[in-house]
């Protein structure tokens, strides 16, 4: 397979997990709505960042170990369980306040915050280093670099995430003037909160690699 074929197939194959409903998803569309278009975009490419993170430790082998340890899959399993439990428990305790007083979590933060949020998010599933672990070494040609290679493949991915991502982000935005309503938001908290505790319960009970 040369160097073409291997990014065109990836990205056939990436474009699939982008397109899929999934916490990401959630917390953009979140983000979007109820903080607006920059908070959003920080939650994007910190997403993005951690992609291109996971792909060059998959290139360097670091993802190797995780694919090979039971304890540290164990432990990044937990450390995601953790974070995505407290993330939505804060959610819906926010949005049991009075409107007048209800934080902006996100916007509070500004980009820097919701960039750093998208990031954790994205590190702290081993379900992703688990994808590119199980993906990467199928479309490495023997004649480039892995860690070129697998900065190249991770940079198809994290540019199919973020053209999927800008559309959310318009989506919401259009959308934003209703739905940033403070009954509405109390709503939106409530069930993405959920959602994101959903996502956190999952992973916690998914014990298979």
């Amino acid at each position: 397979m040369d160097v073409t074929a291997a990014v065109l197939s990836f990205a056939a194959v990436a474009a699939l997990l982008t397109l899929t409903p999934g916490l990401d998803t959630a917390l953009i569309l979140r983000t979007a709505l109820l903080s607006g278009r920059r908070p959003a975009w920080g939650v994007v490419l910190g997403i993005q960042a951690g992609t291109l993170i996971w792909g060059l430790a998959t290139a360097a082998g670091l993802s190797a170990l995780l694919a090979a340890s039971q304890l540290a899959y164990e432990i990044l399993r937990w450390a995601g369980v953790a974070y995505l439990v407290w993330m939505g428990a804060r959610m819906i305790w926010d949005a049991r306040r009075p409107p007048e007083e209800a934080p902006e979590p996100v916007a509070a933060d500004g980009f820097t915050g919701a960039f750093r949020r998208g990031l954790l998010t994205n590190l702290l599933n081993p379900k992703v280093g688990a994808f590119y672990v199980a993906m990467l070494p199928q479309f490495m040609p023997d004649d480039v670099a892995p860690a070129l290679m697998g900065l190249a493949l991770a940079g198809v991915h994290a540019a199919e995430g973020v053209v999927w991502s800008g559309a959310l982000v318009a989506f919401a935005t259009l959308m934003g003037g209703f739905l940033r309503t403070p009954g509405v938001r109390r709503l939106l908290d409530r069930v993405t909160g959920v959602a994101v505790i959903g996502f956190g319960v999952q992973l916690a009970v998914h014990a298979g690699r």
